[in-house]
């Protein structure tokens, strides 16, 4: 079983004490082992997971911890009730839960992750070979099997790759990271260790200006990056606000509505998920002829290179391919391939107020509560309606979310979500004086582990359908003297078919905490339930005690870097759920 995170403040942290020295040089590691606690039959299982502190440190360092120690312990009460413990379970094959414990451990309940003790981030991505998170600071760390490779195989703390940029949001592809400043500026780096390597003689981001003092202090970067620029000009203070990525495609939003795609590699269009087809990327060339060019590719959607695909032998004319013929030699892995972002040319004009992406398709939130879909609809996951039988929708269209409603209900989505084949719409129907207003969940997309949370296993589902247990809650206000709908609020889709939402029973109640609602596939435990059968509708996590997880806000007495050091004393923070590929994480985001 596991404890609730409201239930954690009753536990004890730490059975024996974990000792930090520190070296001349001023590094310090922690010596501890990795702590777990076997499950058993009667009392449930909870595995201690005990890293070290992370450190400002250019070289690897291994924890030893190839074989953790497994103890069988009795959960106490915690000696500081004030610490921030962030939670894990699901699949650590490619160590991207915990980079100290062995990569076949079963964490299939909620487990605390020590090495994260004391700590609130800013953002926490996990993709299926690597992980990042960006602290308290702003600087990105990156850990995981993937990113290491098997130069460094074994367990290694996370590493410093970003710093200094003031960074507030990660996206993750197979090759690169994505990150963005609190300034509105995206960055892109490998998410491979050995490939962020700066060449010789290449500038260093802590001098590249004429007020870099980077050689002064010895602190120039030794991470290679590079800047994604928008190729039409921003207006007057319009920056990036948000980006999201699909496994091939990024979009960007600015603080004006207006929405960008990048072009990830080759494949980033291969479903009309950018919204362009023609572009421009640097000329390889030009490293050795040391003039500027451009190539001009044209990467076309498949349903039009090769309308009969889908055909029979006797019908289909031709086979061909979906990129240009000029990028046949160009490396599409490295993060120079494109550092550009292009205006999506039929959006010009359409006041965007959120994007999301899901592995190939792109989603645009108007201001006024619409959504329009692009990309992937082989199992409708772009939500156009059942009759919609195309596989691929290369132009923006609108998704109707007012299907099988009365017509005197005005519907208006609340944010959208996507991961993989499934997304999800909040939508808020409001009717008459007489009628309360309520919220909905609807899902659409390939359910087949049970995600689209219809009590269905679903493999395509074209038309939104309505999550039954989130969906249409009421609660009494004392304050407003009404009822009010109960809302749901984050909601994180895996890209391998689970879903986490947050739902806020608690919002009257002032205890400011949010069930967790899970549900979709559980193969690796990814739900946190103990089993391993996948659930058709939401259900509400419990601790051994029956009461409910809850997802907490608070002010924390202090919250500490992944360096270690105190950041600052009395931040509001709150614990967020994120969906990894066969895993999960609850972390403390700083909401200031």
């Amino acid at each position: 079983m596991f404890r609730s995170a409201r239930f954690l403040q009753n536990l004890k942290p730490h059975l024996r004490q974990i000792h930090t020295a520190s070296s001349h040089q001023g590094l310090r590691r922690n010596t501890g082992v990795v702590l777990a606690i076997a499950s058993t039959a009667v009392a449930g299982s909870a595995l201690w997971l005990s890293a070290g502190v992370i450190h400002n440190d250019s070289a690897v360092q291994s924890l030893n911890a190839d074989k953790p120690k497994i103890i069988a312990v009795t959960v106490e009460k915690p000696e500081d009730p004030d610490t921030l413990y962030s939670l894990v379970w699901g699949s650590n094959a490619n160590k991207t839960l915990s980079p100290a414990l062995a990569r076949d451990a079963a964490l299939r309940t909620p487990v605390i992750a020590h090495w994260l003790d004391g700590i609130a981030l800013r953002d926490l991505q996990l993709h299926q070979t690597h992980a990042a998170c960006v602290d308290a600071r702003g600087d990105v760390y990156q850990w995981g099997s993937g990113f290491y490779g098997e130069a460094f195989s074994g367990a290694h703390l996370p590493k410093l790759t970003l710093r200094g940029k003031n960074i507030v949001q990660l996206q993750l592809t197979d090759d690169k990271i994505y990150a963005l400043s609190a300034s509105g500026k995206v960055y892109s780096l490998s998410s491979q260790f050995m490939n962020q390597e700066l060449l010789p003689g290449s500038p260093t981001p802590s001098s590249d200006s004429w007020w870099g003092t980077g050689w002064l202090w010895g602190e120039d970067e030794t991470t290679d990056y590079v800047q994604i620029t928008p190729t039409e000009k921003l207006s007057w203070r319009e920056s990036f606000v948000s980006i999201k990525a699909g496994q091939n495609h990024l979009l960007g939003l600015t603080s004006n509505g207006r929405v960008f795609a990048h072009p990830v590699n080759k494949q980033a269009n291969h479903y009309g998920q950018l919204g362009f087809s023609k572009f421009s990327i640097p000329d390889p060339a030009s490293a050795i002829t040391k003039q500027e060019a451009h190539l001009h590719v044209e990467l076309v959607p498949k349903s039009l290179a090769d309308p009969f695909a889908n055909s029979s032998r006797g019908i289909r004319i031709k086979s061909t391919t979906y990129t240009s013929e000029n990028l046949a030699n160009v490396d599409d892995t490295g993060i120079r391939f494109c550092p550009y972002f292009f205006e999506i040319p039929v959006l010009r004009g359409v006041q965007g107020a959120e994007i999301a992406a899901g592995g190939r398709t792109s989603f645009l939130r108007t201001q006024d509560g619409r959504v329009l879909g692009w990309g992937a609809n082989e199992y409708g996951q772009i939500g156009l309606g059942a009759n919609v039988a195309l596989d691929t929708i290369t132009v923006p269209t609108e998704v109707v979310l007012w299907r099988f409603v009365p017509t005197n209900i005005q519907s208006k989505c609340l944010d959208v979500s996507a991961g993989g084949d499934l997304t999800s719409f909040i939508v808020e129907r409001e009717g008459t004086a007489h009628t309360p207003t309520t919220v909905d969940v609807l899902m659409s997309g390939n359910g087949q582990h049970g995600g689209l949370g219809n009590n269905l296993y679903t493999s395509s589902q074209g038309n939104p359908s309505r999550v039954k247990g989130v969906s249409g809650l009421l609660q009494y206000s004392d304050r407003l003297d009404r009822l009010e709908p109960i809302k749901p609020e984050e909601i994180s889709i895996s890209p391998s078919g689970h879903v986490l939402l947050a739902l806020n029973t608690s919002a009257e109640s002032g205890v400011g905490g949010r069930d967790l609602m899970v549900w979709g596939r559980n193969y690796d435990s990814e739900l946190g339930n103990g089993k391993k059968a996948s659930l058709v509708i939401p259900t509400a996590l419990e601790n051994s005690e029956g009461e409910r997880f809850m997802l907490m806000s608070r002010t924390a007495k202090e919250v500490k870097d992944l360096h270690g050091k105190v950041w600052k004393k009395g931040v509001k923070v709150e614990q967020r759920a994120v969906a990894g590929y066969s895993n999960s994480v609850i972390y403390w985001k700083i909401v200031e």
